[in-house]
């Protein structure tokens, strides 16, 4: 972590050979055939979001399973399966699940810190070290190696005739945008949105907004072609924050401001924008991972006087074996075009370029396919 850009040059990310053990029980070897880079890859990149090392990372992916593990009764996979990855592995038991939090359970979040899969095991050696070193898991997926070992509740069954590279995009960028609008916020038909921050998880969120009958769309960012981009997936008006006040400008369409406003950079400055874009009895959603050290100050009156709201959304609040399935039925309805966030296609030998490009936001999703 925390090594200078640019990555095409400190290189990061070390391509290697490393050793994966067979999978074990309640288990399931998969085969990657698509990953994303994503923010929250460059966050453990660039050290503000910091997890233990060595790791294989990535974590929006899809692929298709080569190998259940041993089980004393019936499994839901079988060889030849395809499936999405869920980077919060859903135990289905912990009080979180069994009320329908499943993005919050508590032992799929101890296992991500501790970089291990849902059951404790780590399944990446590096046999070279002396002696061998085990390699920690990125959030259960581990997307950018060839294989993986995830446990079946990282995973997801989905249609087999959804072409990889748009289904790996369902495993975050979709279900973290989409999900805070439908889950989290339950956005009303005609409530006026704002969203900040046009990357994959802010542009799903415009499409979520669209499909809930939102309007006015407003898109936030300081990249021209990524607000051109947001108008094609449904915002109805753009504002530049790199020439114009993004509350001021909001509060203009809005007439007093937005309904909702979605923060989707993982700024404290961003989040303080989008409170205060909002109109009196208005609700704010930050959906962007902050640095741990980050905090942010809004007057506390307001909370109680204009009746304002402020909510987390961590994985767009999603049960992800019930919300991926039916976003994808979205996707092929036309509902949600979420193809048209995958700008580029990368070789794993490219990953190191590929963060630069992120970096420097030069792109929205980036694909590599294996």
């Amino acid at each position: 972590m925390g090594q200078a850009r640019p990555y095409a040059e400190s290189l990061p990310f070390v391509i290697d050979d490393i050793t994966l053990a067979p999978p074990g029980p309640g288990e399931v070897l998969v085969e990657i055939r698509a990953a994303g880079l994503c923010h929250s890859d460059l966050s453990v990149i660039d050290g503000s979001r910091p997890r233990v090392m060595p790791m294989v990372l990535g974590h929006e992916a899809s692929g298709v399973v080569r190998e259940v593990g041993p089980t004393t009764g019936a499994t839901e996979f079988a060889a030849g399966d395809h499936v999405v990855f869920s980077w919060v592995p859903v135990c289905g038991r912990c009080q979180f699940c069994v009320s329908g939090r499943g993005a919050l359970c508590a032992p799929g979040g101890e296992a991500n810190i501790a970089g291990t899969l849902l059951n404790g095991a780590r399944r990446f050696t590096d046999s070279r070290s002396t002696p061998p070193q085990a390699c920690n898991h990125h959030l259960g997926v581990s997307a950018f190696s060839q294989f993986t070992v995830a446990a079946q509740e990282s995973l997801v069954k989905i249609d087999g005739a959804l072409p990889f590279a748009v289904a790996a995009l369902f495993g975050c960028a979709v279900m973290t945008g989409v999900g805070a609008v439908l889950n989290t916020a339950l956005v009303q038909a005609g409530s006026s949105v704002a969203v900040f921050g046009m990357g994959g998880v802010g542009l799903s969120a415009v499409m979520g907004a669209r499909a809930a009958g939102a309007f006015p769309i407003i898109a936030v960012d300081r990249v021209a072609e990524k607000l051109e981009l947001a108008s094609e997936l449904g915002a109805t008006h753009n504002i530049n924050a790199a020439q114009d006040d993004p509350v001021e400008a909001i509060r203009e369409v809005g007439r007093g401001g937005a309904d909702y406003a979605f923060e989707s950079v993982g700024s404290e400055t961003v989040l303080i924008q989008a409170y205060e874009s909002t109109r009196r009895g208005g609700t704010t959603i930050t959906i962007g991972l902050p640095a741990p050290n980050k905090m942010f100050t809004v007057p506390a009156l307001g909370i109680v006087a204009e009746e304002r709201t402020i909510k987390g959304s961590y994985m767009g609040s999603c049960v992800p074996r019930r919300d991926i399935p039916r976003f994808i039925d979205m996707y092929q309805a036309g509902i949600l075009p979420v193809d048209k966030l995958h700008t580029h296609t990368l070789q794993l030998e490219e990953i190191n370029a590929g963060f630069d490009r992120l970096a420097q936001a030069q792109a929205v999703r980036q694909i590599i396919e294996f």
